[in-house]
């Protein structure tokens, strides 16, 4: 998981150009959600994460977006224990 605001921009393009970075995160919520989401990218800087692969974000506690990661979204929302 990289903070956004741990990292340079320079820095930052340089995973974006190398592909390092797949997924995006709220790290007040504990949401991830694909880099071009609409609401991914209205997540202030100082809560945004990145992460590598989904199972990541999986081991940080991280649950998916409901907007662009609606069939994961559901899979996790049913087997939820309630």
């Amino acid at each position: 998981m990289i903070k956004h605001a741990d990292i340079s921009t320079e820095e930052l393009k340089k995973h974006f150009k190398n592909k390092d970075i797949c997924l995006g995160g709220n790290a007040r919520l504990k949401i991830y959600g694909l880099l071009k989401c609409r609401s991914g990218k209205r997540i202030k800087k100082e809560n945004r994460v990145f992460f590598r692969s989904v199972d990541e974000a999986l081991q940080h506690g991280y649950r998916p977006c409901g907007h662009c990661l609606k069939t994961a979204y559901k899979q996790w929302i049913y087997s939820t224990p309630q």
